[in-house]
């Protein structure tokens, strides 16, 4: 599959152009041809905002989803609205693990608690301008216990809670309502492994 691997990249020189709430840092690097030898530099530009952890809380006795409802600015304009219906999600940091991250991220975002927590796979969210991996997680949950408004003040954060069927849930995918890649993603592999779950 893979011919080439992060050997057959040579890092000419990486800085900061940007450093805000993100970051942004500029590459300079040769790679490896198809065809054989070397690229020109090369420059780009990355957006650095770190891996998080995204993470589907399903209740596989009642057959529920736990959905959080929350404002993204940057689908302003861009979405029917900026309130986008999501997974539970939040950024990984150096002093905890991923593992870790999903559980207070369940607790903060939707209230709720994971009776088991089960990795599925790692994904690169937008490789081609940013480093950003999310770490995705399925939670088995009581999702009779998922409720209200949550997310931390100190991050004003303002989140709205929903609980709603498997079934309701994917239609809403279909329909272009859940239209975020994280969300399409998780709610596209439940339905895939959903009896296996229950089962």
């Amino acid at each position: 599959m893979n011919e080439f691997n992060d050997n057959d990249v040579q890092l000419l020189s990486k800085q900061t152009v940007f450093q805000g709430f993100f970051k942004v840092e500029e590459y300079q690097f040769v790679h490896r041809l198809f065809a054989g030898g070397w690229s020109q530099p090369v420059s780009r530009e990355v957006f650095e905002r770190g891996d998080a952890v995204v993470v589907l809380p399903y209740d596989p006795v009642l057959d529920q989803v736990v959905l959080i409802e929350q404002i993204r600015i940057p689908a302003l304009g861009k979405s029917e609205s900026p309130w986008l219906l999501e997974l539970v999600a939040g950024m990984v940091d150096k002093n905890r693990t991923p593992e870790q991250v999903a559980h207070a991220e369940l607790a903060e975002e939707a209230g709720v608690v994971a009776q088991t927590l089960t990795p599925v796979n790692q994904i690169l969210v937008s490789p081609g301008g940013t480093s950003e991996r999310f770490f995705f997680y399925w939670a088995k949950v009581d999702a009779s216990k998922a409720q209200g408004f949550h997310g931390l003040d100190s991050e004003q954060e303002d989140i709205k809670v929903h609980v709603v069927s498997r079934a309701q849930a994917y239609q809403w995918l279909e329909q272009g309502k859940i239209n975020n890649a994280a969300t399409v993603i998780g709610l596209q592999w439940l339905q895939l492994h959903y009896q296996e779950i229950q089962g």
